[in-house]
């Protein structure tokens, strides 16, 4: 697996775990508190926080186990992995686009902020999952 596939992954697996521990957090909140009590803010930057620092730490560690493993092995981006992220992104971009689409139509009928920036925040994370996915197969079977 080369270094372009590796921080695919990486990015792809810190960000359910992370995103998955700040839904449980919205979950346990919201059975117990209104939509617009729930403490949202805070822990939506630090699942943010915590979802670049982790992205960025498991691709270190998994770039010295690699290189450990195979050195012969190039750890730099080339056209392919270039082309690659370029058609992930152009995938993902149709997520956030519903998701943008999805907090303007709550802006106009007076939803709570919660939901506005849930929805955004919810659109950004499966543009960057479906990209991801995207890029993870098209490593695996080439771009068409």
């Amino acid at each position: 697996m080369g270094y372009g596939e590796r921080n695919v992954w990486a990015g792809m697996i810190v960000g359910v775990l992370v995103v998955g521990a700040y839904l449980a957090y919205l979950l346990v909140q919201l059975s117990h508190l209104p939509a617009s009590e729930v403490a949202w803010q805070w822990p939506m930057v630090w699942t943010v926080a915590a979802g670049i620092v982790g992205t960025i730490v498991l691709s270190i560690g998994w770039g010295i186990v690699a290189g450990i493993r195979d050195r012969d092995e190039l750890h730099r981006l080339d056209q392919r992995d270039t082309d690659i992220e370029r058609m992930g992104n152009r995938v993902g971009q149709a997520f956030m686009a519903i998701g943008g689409v999805g907090a303007i139509v709550l802006a106009m009928v007076k939803a709570d902020w919660f939901w506005i920036g849930n929805a955004l925040f919810f659109a950004f994370f499966l543009s960057a999952l479906v990209g991801g996915i995207a890029q993870a197969i098209a490593y695996r079977r080439g771009l068409v």
